[in-house]
């Protein structure tokens, strides 16, 4: 499926620390779901939109990485950046936008991001707005029961329900070139480069569709969820 967009920016180079003992010798992005590393998913799904050149922001454990690209090409284009754990996603982004990316437009993503996402459909929104960044969103997935409560007396419980009238941030992004304007040179771009686009109304919300899911890798705890729900995250 062709897009408009060729190139892909991918941070695979977090320690994964709450994925301990299952990252403890390799990085997140190598963990394995439904026999594949997570990296073979998300690339997976990158070259189905048609993106061609993909450069990996890598720095824990880079070599596990490094040496399964170079084993495992995926007929693309696959650029190394190298950054510290320390620098975090501006620096991580940034580096490798500096050095690779020349595209007016190219994806982001956190590396640890399972999706069906329509990525040609965020696309056309993205190029129809042309804002610094946009952002996939998802009603918040709550990781509690919910109480639910008339006075003093519980009349009813909800059991990890998805609340649909809190969004979150999916790790999915479109950025225009210009974002590296407002990228750190060390720290979290959720932090920093994010909160000051959206005072200059420069950051553009895209909506999960019907049918699309998400799931973020950040426990042993979601590669369980992960490994059961793959099958409606399977058009990867």
């Amino acid at each position: 499926m062709k897009t408009k967009i060729r190139t892909g920016v991918v941070l695979v180079g977090g320690a994964g620390l709450r994925m301990h003992p299952v990252s403890e010798d390799i990085p997140k992005a190598m963990i394995r779901l439904h026999d594949k590393p997570l990296l073979y998913w998300t690339l997976s799904w990158l070259k189905k939109y048609g993106l061609k050149h993909i450069v990996l922001g890598v720095a824990y454990r880079k070599e596990g990485i490094i040496d399964y690209v170079q084993k495992n090409p995926f007929d693309l284009h696959i650029d190394i950046s190298v950054h510290t754990v320390e620098g975090e996603t501006g620096e991580g982004f940034r580096l490798a936008i500096e050095r690779y990316v020349e595209d007016e437009n190219f994806i982001a993503m956190n590396g640890d991001e399972l999706t069906n996402l329509n990525l040609k459909k965020m696309i056309d929104f993205h190029l129809n707005y042309e804002p610094v960044g946009t952002i996939a969103v998802s009603p918040m997935r709550c990781s509690f029961g919910i109480i639910q409560i008339n006075k003093d007396n519980i009349i009813g419980f909800q059991e990890k329900p998805i609340l649909r009238d809190k969004l979150v941030s999916t790790g999915i992004y479109i950025f225009n070139h210009r974002i590296v304007n407002y990228l750190p040179t060390r720290g979290a771009l959720e932090r920093t480069a994010f909160p000051l686009l959206a005072q200059q109304g420069l950051l553009k919300a895209y909506m999960l569709q019907k049918g699309e899911h998400w799931i973020t890798i950040n426990s042993v705890k979601d590669l369980s969820i992960a490994e059961e729900e793959f099958r409606l995250i399977r058009g990867l």
